[in-house]
């Protein structure tokens, strides 16, 4: 065993860690409580949507919930990639959107397939390494409007999706301004472990239950697709992970699908200026696991707070406020896009695309 390794990473997380802006208030104590708390009880900032159809070139579809309103000519465009069974109501999604609408930035959350409220027309659902789909997205809205400045946020899956993205495009991705990944499991193989023990089973069935609700629809369109017992009877995601996401997404098993689709093996080809965000506490994902400076590229910033929960980041006293992660994201892609020839921070009114508005009262409990 390389002691010396040992202690020099170990100096590495420490100091990463004391870089580190975000403290839990006192009256949130443990990490299950600075991840359940935001979630399910916070005050969630109001956002209107407007949404949007796509068709994929496989002939299925994604719904994208554009940010409603004006925003100034030339704008950001803030793009927000969800966690597991999240949507465009989860509470991180609405204080990021109604942080960027604050800035006059544009924004837009795509969903990932079965995410937006109607199961997709596919076999297919989404999963941690979907690559391919945050490829075919980004592109299609930078198509949209390719002399504006195009940032990205990607939180839990999303976040890990999105790293995987960024490493395996390397420089052909730079036409992205920012990026940053937030609460993103890297170690897949670390977080599933982590989610099948103890307290962590709680999250674990929640998760299993709207997956399942939606694989059942799933085999009403495809007969046979996978086994309906089995998938009934997974308790973990281990399981669940086996009989529907790695076959259906082209992996062996578990683990094969867990091993190459973690973000972890491609944080060095990162040339994208790339904040990584991860609570040490967080319940979903060890300590142990989370990367060093030595292990990602010099585009790469790592930010280790010592508590957060997972994707909570709660601050001030009760009831409590959702805000600083919003506006942690959005001062890294700021001093990115200041950077840029012709910058615009935002302050005259225009236009946006999308159309059909939507009420922004709903929630998500996940992801």
């Amino acid at each position: 065993m390389d002691t010396g390794n040992c202690i020099n990473r170990e100096s590495d997380l420490a100091a990463v860690a004391a870089r580190a802006h975000y403290r839990a208030p006192f009256w949130l104590p443990n990490p299950h409580l600075q991840t359940i708390v935001p979630a399910l009880f916070a005050r969630k900032p109001p956002v209107t949507y407007r949404r949007e159809r796509w068709d994929t070139p496989d002939g299925d579809f994604i719904d994208l919930d554009w940010l409603a309103g004006a925003s100034a000519p030339g704008a950001p465009l803030l793009v927000l990639f969800h966690g597991l069974e999240g949507s465009s109501h989860s509470h991180y999604a609405r204080a990021l959107m109604h942080q960027a609408a604050q800035l006059g930035w544009r924004g837009v959350v795509p969903h990932f397939r079965s995410c937006s409220g109607e199961i997709n027309r596919a076999p297919r659902f989404y999963h941690s390494g979907d690559s391919r789909e945050i490829d075919w997205i980004l592109r299609a809205l930078h198509a949209l409007a390719p002399d504006t400045p195009l940032v990205a946020a990607g939180v839990s899956l999303g976040g890990n999706a999105l790293l995987r993205w960024l490493g395996e495009h390397g420089h052909a991705a730079e036409w992205v301004s920012a990026a940053a990944a937030v609460s993103a499991p890297l170690d897949l193989q670390a977080g599933g472990r982590a989610l099948s023990q103890g307290f962590n089973l709680v999250y674990t069935r929640n998760f299993l239950n709207t997956l399942k609700r939606k694989s059942l629809q799933k085999l009403d369109q495809f007969p046979g697709l996978f086994d309906r017992s089995a998938m009934l009877n997974a308790r973990d995601l281990y399981a669940f992970d086996n009989i529907v996401t790695a076959p259906l997404h082209g992996y062996r098993d578990t683990d094969d699908y867990w091993y190459r689709a973690s973000a972890r093996h491609v944080l060095r080809d990162i040339t994208v200026p790339t904040l990584v965000l991860n609570a040490r506490n967080d319940p979903f994902i060890p300590a142990a696991s989370l990367p060093s400076p030595t292990q990602v590229g010099a585009a790469v910033e790592l930010e280790q707070p010592q508590t957060g929960g997972h994707a909570g980041f709660m601050t001030g006293p009760l009831p409590g406020r959702i805000d600083w992660l919003a506006q942690r994201l959005c001062r890294f892609f700021a001093a990115h896009l200041s950077a840029l020839p012709n910058a615009s921070s935002g302050s005259q009114p225009g236009s946006q695309p999308g159309s059909q508005p939507i009420a922004s009262q709903g929630q998500s409990r996940h992801g």
